[in-house]
């Protein structure tokens, strides 16, 4: 396998109910190796945040299991993409009918990725965080936070935004939000690592500790992983963090592990051409055994 996926989920140190919801799925279909990773964080200041969580999550489950293989026949990373963001806005409606018909504010950030061979798309909204670790830990989503707009705007610096008691007050989320805008990411895959969190994971840790933890360290075991994952998660909770911790590691080996039928054809989209062949071959043998046997048949 060109990709190794690890995933941890850890209830806050003064919380009843993990309001986290993770999904990973990873799979071969035909020759293409695939990756969906998904982070929400239930609003841990409203009712039935891990409701939230978890239905969205079953809805990409359901969509990874019916509706990606229509995807694979000719892949692209945008319309996916698209799609997805769709799917959350429809999700938003529905979230908010159900709090509107039971009397309860519920909602959830949405982090997600899909990886197909050498394609990502990701699609985002809240807090929890997409990252690319390598020699730096690179942020790749945004922050829809009141304090990341203002950092943006200019009225806060970087130091002060980090202990402004507003950090946590979130701009959108699926269903607490009359509107949704997810960002949406379509790039090539890079060897290294890629990271979904939670705020609960990243609150008390530096990028650095981050960074000595995984991007100079040759991985390529999965207990490994997970070994050095738990001794972050851990360090976090001994630090006092209170919400909800988890996290998805993607570690991308710099081989694939299959062979691909139409290797010098693919340019960002899974190409068809080899199976269209394969079929035609089988098509022209039928119709020369055919041809032969009705000759036979006149002479």
């Amino acid at each position: 396998m060109r990709y190794v996926t690890v995933t941890e989920s850890n209830i806050g140190i003064e919380k009843r109910t993990n309001q986290d919801s993770v999904l990973v799925k990873h799979a071969i279909y035909g020759n293409e190796e695939i990756v969906m990773a998904i982070v929400c964080d239930g609003m841990g200041g409203l009712s039935k945040g891990e409701l939230a969580s978890a239905t969205v999550v079953r809805e990409f489950d359901d969509w990874f299991t019916k509706e990606l293989h229509r995807e694979l026949k000719v892949f692209d990373a945008d319309i996916v993409g698209n799609k997805w963001i769709l799917l959350l806005k429809r999700l938003n409606v529905r979230i908010q009918e159900y709090g509107k018909e039971h009397g309860e504010k519920l909602g959830t950030t949405f982090t997600g990725v899909l990886f197909v061979n050498n394609q990502l798309v990701a699609v985002h909204v809240g807090d929890t965080r997409l990252y690319y670790i390598d020699n730096l830990v690179e942020q790749m989503t945004e922050d829809h936070t009141f304090v990341a707009r203002e950092v943006l705007s200019g009225r806060l610096t970087l130091e002060q935004a980090r202990t402004d008691k507003r950090r946590h007050t979130l701009l959108q989320c699926v269903g607490a939000s009359k509107m949704i805008e997810p960002q949406i990411i379509c790039e090539e895959v890079k060897q290294g690592i890629y990271m979904l969190c939670s705020d609960g994971f990243r609150n008390r840790l530096t990028e650095k500790e981050v960074l000595d933890m995984f991007g100079e360290r040759k991985m390529e075991d999965e207990n490994q992983i997970k070994s050095y994952i738990r001794q972050l998660v851990e360090l976090t909770r001994k630090r006092g963090e209170k919400d909800d911790i988890s996290v998805i590691l993607i570690k991308v080996n710099g081989e694939k592990r299959f062979i691909w039928k139409d290797k010098g054809r693919f340019n960002g989209r899974l190409s068809c051409d080899s199976r269209r062949y394969q079929v035609l071959g089988v098509c022209f043998l039928i119709t020369s055994i055919v041809m032969l046997i009705l000759g036979l048949l006149y002479v």
